[in-house]
């Protein structure tokens, strides 16, 4: 492992720095982002971004940690500073990469979250390597549905995730017009801060005029279709211990209908004992990692897990 930092900087004048690592997994190296807490013997969480996300998802909530644990965000293979590692994609290949860099930094057991697509991947690998992780947080994600009949994977994915899969094939001239497609998304709409100015610019590559998402359109097909079915969504139903999830009111696109409800959630079959659904009021999909109030909830629920007040 590569532990020598190739960069720190912060995100934001409020923002605690943070340190990009590389560290060693099947097929090359998994940039993984670091916020360091202020004694070396503190907790240490490891926070999964979602499906075209990238690890300054959880900027907003490591301010909101401030130095209370460490937090380790990594870029998932086919993302951001990972966006060259080559594949099997898949949530089983990323479960198996988290358990590489735990090993590798030497920082297990670990509290546990994902975002979204993030949420799948923290409930394998849960499931897969349970001695890594002494609690486990999913927020907005890691509980699936049926696929619909007469619908194929592909435009499931592209039906749910809607722009952030079109913007996959998209070039912008330039990063502020990347910063104003991203501006103009409805679930940014009064929510758009420095943090998320640095989480969507971490995203681009290339050269201008011609810069584009680092997201490999492969691994989000990949990683989308995972998500439906199979050992991917019975994790959920087959957790090593009790988790909680954390479900954002509003969905995507910022509309009424979130992602889950209870409902949907009792429709799903959720074990109420072995995960807690919680409702987060007034946030959507994005905000509630992103957006203040929902990182605020956030840390304080992974610092309860970690045991720090």
């Amino acid at each position: 492992m590569n532990d020598t930092p190739d960069s720190t900087r912060s995100d934001d004048p409020g923002a605690p720095p943070h340190e990009e690592l590389r560290v060693p997994v099947a097929g090359g190296d998994l940039a993984v982002l670091r916020w360091p807490a202020a004694h070396p013997d503190a907790p240490v969480v490891l926070a999964l971004h979602g499906i075209t996300a990238n690890g300054l998802t959880w900027a907003r909530v490591a301010h909101h940690l401030a130095g209370r644990v460490t937090l380790l965000a990594p870029d998932l293979r086919g993302r951001g500073g990972s966006g060259t590692l080559p594949g099997p994609y898949g949530i089983g290949a990323h479960a198996d990469d988290m358990a590489a860099v735990v090993r590798a930094l030497a920082v297990g057991p670990v509290v546990l979250t994902g975002h979204s697509m993030g949420a799948f991947v923290g409930a394998l690998t849960a499931v897969r390597h349970p001695g890594l992780l002494s609690a486990l947080l999913l927020v907005d994600g890691g509980v699936s549905f049926p696929v619909p009949a007469g619908l194929s994977p592909d435009d499931l994915i592209t039906a749910v995730i809607g722009p952030a899969m079109r913007r996959l094939s998209m070039t912008f001239p330039d990063r502020a017009a990347y910063r104003e497609f991203w501006q103009r998304h409805p679930a940014f709409a009064g929510a758009w801060s420095p943090w998320v100015d640095a989480y969507i610019q971490r995203d681009l590559v290339g050269e201008e005029p011609a810069l584009r998402s680092s997201c490999r359109l492969d691994a989000v097909r990949v990683d989308g279709t995972d998500q439906l079915g199979g050992e991917v969504a019975d994790a959920v139903h087959h957790l090593p211990r009790p988790a909680e999830l954390l479900w954002a009111e509003r969905g995507l696109m910022d509309e009424p209908q979130g992602l889950y409800d209870e409902r949907r959630l009792a429709a799903a079959g959720v074990d109420r004992a072995l995960l807690r659904p919680t409702p987060v009021p007034g946030t959507n999909h994005y905000t509630i990692v992103v957006g203040d109030e929902g990182a605020r909830l956030v840390a304080e629920r992974l610092l309860a897990a970690a045991g720090v007040s």
